[in-house]
């Protein structure tokens, strides 16, 4: 039988209102939220419920303190909690399988639905990427590759899957800068030049093959290191 639901606690109505104002980025990831006396007065409750909120959202991941310093936001919202202690539990490869399910999904879209705006701004993105790698600036190169992927995801124009991918991103950087330092060849640059030419020119199909590709050598890639360890 089904239970008439409660109506939420004071409390888990603030941290509701503060969760919001972390998902919109009001708060973004790396600030110090304000004081207590200023929350106070901004949400209209007591010392107690504020603390009992903030304590939530440290609990969810989303919140933690610093001894003296305050209190900061530390992830975009508890999705992106969830994907990081569950991508933290998985090796490599199965990452690497998911943002190859995300990455030709985004592509093979962005390739139908992409703006004029768009295609320019991925030319230029892969011009920032090309440019890092010829001067050896691997943890530049690192960071553009990143922006790149997340660009062609946005030319998607699916709110979700950004969302998803973007989280992935975040959560999984760690093992993407190290694969992509043993990545910066020519024939994984030639690779993300065909990707975005294909967006540009609009073949979703020659997209999602590229992003096969250049998974395929991530893949290779850490095999092989795998291999030299054993």
């Amino acid at each position: 039988m089904l239970q008439k639901t409660n109506r939420l606690t004071l409390v888990e109505q603030v941290a509701l209102q503060m969760e919001g104002l972390i998902e919109s980025g009001k708060w973004a990831v790396g600030m110090r939220i304000p004081a207590e006396p200023e929350l106070m007065v901004e949400l209209n409750v007591s010392r107690n419920t504020l603390r009992e909120a903030v304590r939530a959202l440290i609990h969810a991941g989303l919140l933690k303190t610093k001894q003296g310093d305050g209190t900061y936001v530390c992830s975009s919202s508890a999705l992106g909690v969830v994907l990081q202690k569950r991508i933290l539990r998985s090796d490599t490869l199965k990452t690497l399988e998911v943002r190859q399910a995300l990455e030709r999904e985004g592509a093979h879209l962005a390739a139908q639905r992409r703006t004029s705006e768009e295609a320019r701004e991925l030319l230029l993105q892969l011009e920032r990427c090309e440019a890092a790698a010829a001067r050896g600036d691997i943890d530049g190169f690192v960071a553009e590759d990143i922006r790149l992927h997340q660009t062609i995801v946005a030319a998607s124009h699916n709110e979700i899957l950004l969302e998803l991918y973007d989280h992935i991103a975040e959560a999984s950087q760690d093992s993407i800068t190290s694969l992509t330092r043993y990545e910066v060849k020519a024939d994984f640059l030639e690779i993300h030049r065909q990707l975005v030419e294909a967006i540009v020119g609009q073949d979703a199909d020659q997209a999602a093959a590229a992003v096969h590709r250049y998974i395929s050598e991530s893949k290779a890639v850490f095999e092989g290191r795998e291999e030299e360890q054993r």
